[in-house]
C-alpha cells in the first residue's frame, strides 16, 4: 500500500480550507485539534496559513460511545479550549476519519461548552469506512482499506503515515 505524504497534502488542504472559509465569509475561525494526530495536523495547517492564534485541543475519550467496551485509555488528558465556543466559527481537525464516531464525540463535547456559529471538519485522511453520516469539508486524501488494515499518523514533525494491521484474535 502506497500512502500519501502528509507534508505534501497540507498545502493543498490549507488552500482548500481558505477557499471553504472564504465562500462562507468566515473571517476569524477558531481551530481545534482532536488529540493527538488532529492537534498535529491543526498546528501544521495554522503554520501553512501563517496564523499564530491559540489552538484548542479536544480529548474526546469520555465522549466516545465505545467507552464502556474499551475503558479509559491510560493517557487521557483534559481538553483545552482557550476561547469561547458560543457563537464562534470552529474548524475541527482530525488526522484520520474512519467510522465517524470520534467526530460525533467531538461535537458532543463542543456543544457542552456552547453553541458554535458553525463547525468545519478538516481531516488529513478519509478511510471511507463510515458508520455515521459524517463527512469532512476539507480532506487531504481518501483511501479504502481492507478490514484488517489501519493507518497511524506519526509526528508531530515531520508528519508521516504508517500502515498497520489489526492483530488476529483466536476463535
Amino acid at each position: 500500500m502506497i500512502l500519501p505524504n502528509p507534508e505534501q497534502l497540507l498545502p493543498e488542504m490549507a488552500a482548500a480550507l481558505a477557499q471553504h472559509l472564504s465562500e462562507r465569509d468566515i473571517q476569524q475561525p477558531r481551530f481545534i485539534g482532536i488529540r493527538t494526530g488532529g492537534v498535529w495536523v491543526a498546528q501544521a495547517l495554522l503554520e501553512a496559513r501563517g496564523q499564530h492564534e491559540p489552538l484548542g485541543i479536544l480529548d474526546v475519550s469520555f465522549y466516545r460511545d465505545d467507552f464502556i467496551q474499551k475503558g479509559l485509555h491510560p493517557q487521557v488528558q483534559p481538553s483545552e479550549l482557550p476561547f469561547e465556543i458560543e457563537g464562534q466559527h470552529l474548524v475541527v481537525v482530525d488526522d484520520v476519519l474512519m467510522t465517524g464516531r470520534t467526530i460525533r464525540a467531538a461535537l458532543n463535547e463542543l456543544f457542552d461548552y456552547g453553541r458554535p456559529a458553525s463547525v468545519t471538519l478538516v481531516c488529513l485522511l478519509d478511510l471511507n469506512a463510515r458508520e455515521l453520516p459524517i463527512r469532512p469539508d476539507v480532506v487531504g486524501a481518501t483511501l479504502s482499506l481492507a478490514p484488517e488494515q489501519r493507518i497511524k499518523l506519526l509526528g508531530p514533525a515531520p508528519l508521516a503515515l504508517e500502515p498497520q494491521l489489526l492483530e488476529a484474535h483466536p476463535s
